[in-house]
């Protein structure tokens, strides 16, 4: 059973309804016990991070996490906003985060590039840095959907599984054993974001 974690952060019944089309069974949960005999868990997430961190704390929720991923070795796969809740700090909300990947989130800006407009939105292209199981069957030049304001840096570039260039080049895609993350949307972004969750479920 893949376990799609409700932390009160959005986007997850798209989540869900996605994978349902393509066969899988999953279910939407804040509860911590259930979360703990999850076969495979997805973190999901459109908001603020300070927010969510404190709702993951608040919800009893970390503990469980940290168990299941850290101990357990249990398939996460974060997207968006929950990918970047993998690193250890974000500059939104000054906070820490779940720290399972080593590297910071970062806001976007450019002053001497006023034509890119934030937040980061729309359909884009990744560069990939590694092999990952996410990629499996993947022929290259996939595009996928994005929206965010702010962009992860990977302190190790063995955790950075792909790139996007968007006036700098960030790590669009995180890869650490049984963790990963994307920053895309892959719920969003047709065929292509299908074949990521369908190879996410068969890890």
């Amino acid at each position: 059973m893949i376990t799609i974690v409700d932390y009160g952060m959005g986007n997850l019944n798209s989540v869900k309804n996605m994978l349902k089309y393509l066969g899988y069974d999953s279910t939407v949960t804040g509860d911590p016990e259930v979360i703990r005999k999850a076969d495979k868990l997805i973190l999901p997430g459109v908001g603020n991070f300070g927010t969510a961190m404190d709702v993951i704390r608040r919800s009893d929720l970390l503990d469980v996490l940290n168990h299941k991923v850290l101990e357990d070795k249990t398939p996460i796969l974060g997207i968006c906003l929950g990918m970047q809740l993998l690193l250890e700090y974000s500059e939104e909300g000054g906070c820490d985060g779940l720290g399972w990947i080593p590297g910071n989130v970062k806001k976007f800006e450019f002053p001497d590039q006023p034509q890119l407009k934030i937040p980061h939105m729309g359909w884009d292209y990744i560069e990939k840095q590694k092999e990952s199981p996410l990629f499996a069957d993947s022929v290259g030049g996939e595009r996928y959907y994005f929206v965010h304001s702010y962009y992860v840096q990977c302190r190790n570039r063995e955790d950075a599984a792909a790139t996007t260039e968007y006036g700098i080049r960030f790590d669009s895609v995180v890869e650490r054993g049984n963790i990963m993350g994307t920053q895309f949307h892959p719920e969003k972004s047709h065929k292509y974001g299908m074949g990521i969750l369908g190879n996410f479920a068969k890890v």
